[in-house]
């Protein structure tokens, strides 16, 4: 199944394969969709599901164990990328695959880390 994606605000896209990265992570029959949106709606996300009142790069949302909902803040993943020293395209894809590992149901942890270690080895990222 194809990822839909959602440019809200006409953003600048990098060229990743995102089905080849989602069907190996969340299995070809995962019905994901990216929204790729503004700091605003972001930080409303943010502040509404997390009790965090700013912006941030990603949020996934998982709505069951084949589908789920990933938002990608462009203009807050062109800062943080400077911050780890990777190219916008670099770390959107990094951000990307935090998403689909967040989907799949791992939380922030040393197992999470070492499941996105083998994805960004896969898709050298």
């Amino acid at each position: 199944m194809k990822i839909t994606l959602i440019n809200t605000n006409k953003a600048k896209i990098p060229a990743i394969d995102f089905d080849v990265m989602k069907d190996a992570i969340l299995g070809a029959d995962y019905k994901l969709t990216v929204i790729i949106t503004t700091p605003a709606t972001i930080k409303k996300y943010n502040a509404t599901y997390r009790n965090l009142n700013e912006a941030t790069d990603i949020l996934s949302f998982p709505y069951s164990k084949s589908e789920g909902e990933m938002y990608i803040c462009p203009s807050k993943t062109k800062e943080e990328a400077v911050k780890f020293e990777r190219t916008y395209e670099n770390f959107f894809a990094y951000l990307f695959i935090h998403g689909c590992t967040h989907l799949k149901g791992y939380d922030h942890s040393g197992t999470m880390d070492k499941v996105e270690a083998k994805f960004r080895k896969k898709f050298k990222i």
